[in-house]
């Protein structure tokens, strides 16, 4: 066999603007007042279901403590990484996610040159291909 067929992942980049900046920032924003939202209104559902099942009080407290740690959770990691992103300076470059693309190995192929590519985005242009 002289070569084979293989998805390898491509790693996307993005090049930090003002622009994405202030979105990643106002989307971080979002998620933690969407979670805050959602804790207020489990508290309310779970008073509900004291109010009206008091003899499962356990087991509906045991539920509705499980969501509402999910949500605190999620709220805690959303300022976390918008605290972290706050600090970053312009032009830094963080990860957006990966990408997969098929290639043909064959003998001989430097593995670590084949596996190695990136994609470097700003402003939603892709402006660099690396590998």
């Amino acid at each position: 066999m002289e070569s084979v067929k293989v998805i390898v992942p491509v790693t996307v980049k993005a090049k930090l603007t003002e622009k994405l900046k202030e979105r990643l920032i106002g989307d971080l924003k979002k998620t933690a007042e969407q979670m805050d939202l959602e804790i207020k209104q489990i508290n309310i559902d779970r008073q509900r279901e004291l109010e009206n099942h008091p003899e499962q009080g356990a087991e509906i407290a045991r539920f509705f403590g499980n969501e509402i740690s999910q949500r605190q959770r999620r709220r805690e990691e959303s300022i976390v990484r918008r605290e972290t992103l706050e600090k970053l300076a312009i032009g830094a470059e963080i990860v957006q996610g990966t990408l997969e693309r098929q290639i043909d190995l064959k003998v001989g192929d430097n593995m670590r040159e084949v596996m190695n590519v990136e994609v470097l985005v700003e402003d939603d242009k892709i402006v660099a291909i690396r590998g």
